[in-house]
């Protein structure tokens, strides 16, 4: 084994959060190495958010599958990484190519190689979870990264779990003509939100001819001359051309060499991390950001939590609140959750009042000729404050930022029921909900 260079740093993993605390480490003067397998960048330029973005906005405009490939592979860089790779030589940070593991406090082997560092900081993200059903392990699957970043339209997709990647990908495929059926045996769409949102999105996909299988589960599944065929919980059969897994992910900890450090992992969960974004160990300069930890699930939180482990590694203490992060589903219409959900608030045991508004009332509504959607807001009858939101509706993403700002900032009710919005905007539909809280409390 070669002994090779000295970084005050070393990043362990390329994607959202690694590029943005590389690059903030080397601008400040420290020496920085970012160690990644495949590509710099990570899942979402390539594999999610962009790709799955492009195709969305091609499926809404009408075109083409060709043209919407070549506008998604265009997006992402027909997967390769030049240009981030440059940005980092730019920024100043050694980017080593391979699988890096950790040997002990200060040493770290990436293909045959060792380096020292002084600082740890991992941020190798999440991987699909497989389920255990009999028969998937020797059928062809895709996961959403083979759905995102191949060019077939598969005639019959079924798509196993109906969280926000199944159902943004149902929609996708449905739209381009696939006879797409989602199972998902939880009984709804998007089980972590507020049910309204899960049964608006269930109505959109249904008018696209999604055929959704809820409160249902794959028994087993089997090849056969032509495809495949999936035996159901309830007797019932599907037949596929392809299965699409989207069954959630768990955090990539595996194989890493965390153990050496005394960094307790359970098998699942993420890594453990203070609200620093420091992870306890016996080395005591570990750090950890994105997926990950299992706190951050989205791009903008791996974001987030890069910019708080970037500010305490450069010594400005900051601490990271998870208060007002949001989830999105970008279908149409979309899906926008900030705070807390009515389900996070029975297990916190926290007393919600819930206001609500169909989107139908509003002039906007009329104007667009689309009433789907409604908006419901959530405040701590303890506390007074408003503490979560969700929507389901045209753009929702856009108009409901004001509510994650009056989350975060803690804004009294009196004073948001005292907004003015623009005639005839989406954003009117949070006035009357306010008023009915602030009235309430």
């Amino acid at each position: 084994m070669s002994h090779n260079h000295h970084y005050d740093a070393v990043v362990l993993g390329g994607g959202t959060a690694g590029e943005m605390v590389a690059t903030g480490l080397a601008r400040a003067g420290r020496g920085v190495a970012l160690v990644e397998s495949r590509l710099v960048g990570g899942e979402s330029p390539y594999f999610a958010c962009v790709p799955s973005k492009s195709l969305l906005l091609s499926a809404r405009r009408g075109e083409t599958w060709e043209s919407a490939l070549a506008r998604r592979d265009g997006l992402a860089g027909h997967r390769g990484d030049d240009a981030a790779v440059a940005r980092m030589a730019e920024a100043g940070v050694a980017v080593l190519r391979g699988r890096g593991q950790v040997l002990d406090h200060g040493r770290i082997e990436v293909d045959g190689a060792v380096h020292g560092f002084g600082d740890l900081v991992v941020c190798t993200g999440s991987e699909p979870v497989i389920p255990p059903v009999e028969g998937l392990a020797d059928v062809p699957l895709w996961t959403s990264a083979e759905a995102l970043s191949v060019s077939d339209l598969p005639r019959r997709l079924v798509i196993l779990g109906g969280g926000p990647v199944g159902c943004e990908l149902a929609q996708v495929y449905a739209a381009f003509g696939s006879q797409v059926a989602v199972v998902e045996a939880s009984g709804r769409l998007l089980t972590a939100e507020a049910p309204f949102a899960g049964e608006v999105l269930a109505d959109a996909l249904r008018r696209m001819g999604v055929d959704l299988r809820l409160g249902i589960a794959v028994a087993d599944v089997e090849r056969k001359d032509v495809g495949l065929r999936l035996w159901l919980s309830d007797g019932g059969t599907l037949d596929a051309d392809r299965v699409l897994v989207a069954a959630g992910r768990r955090p990539r900890v595996q194989g890493l060499g965390l153990e050496n450090l005394g960094i307790d992992l359970a098998a699942g969960r993420g890594i453990p991390v203070d609200e620093t974004c420091r992870v306890p160990s016996r080395a005591g300069s570990v750090w950890a950001a994105g997926d990950v930890t299992g706190i951050a699930r989205t791009t903008h939180a791996a974001r987030y939590q890069a910019q708080v482990a970037l500010s305490n590694l450069l010594g400005r203490r900051r601490k990271a609140d998870y208060r007002a992060i949001p989830r999105v589903v970008y279908t149409t219409p979309t899906v926008y959750s900030v705070g807390v959900s009515p389900r996070q608030a029975e297990e916190l045991g926290i007393d919600l009042l819930t206001a609500g508004y169909d989107l139908a009332s509003t002039a906007r509504a009329a104007v667009e000729a689309d009433e789907r959607g409604r908006v419901e807001l959530y405040a701590d009858r303890a506390r007074g404050l408003l503490v979560g939101a969700a929507a389901a509706g045209l753009g929702a993403e856009e108009w409901m930022s004001e509510i994650a700002l009056a989350i975060r900032a803690e804004t009294p009710l009196s004073l948001l029921a005292d907004v003015v919005h623009a005639f005839p905007t989406h954003g009117e539909s949070v006035e009357a909900p306010l008023r009915e809280l602030a009235g309430r409390l």
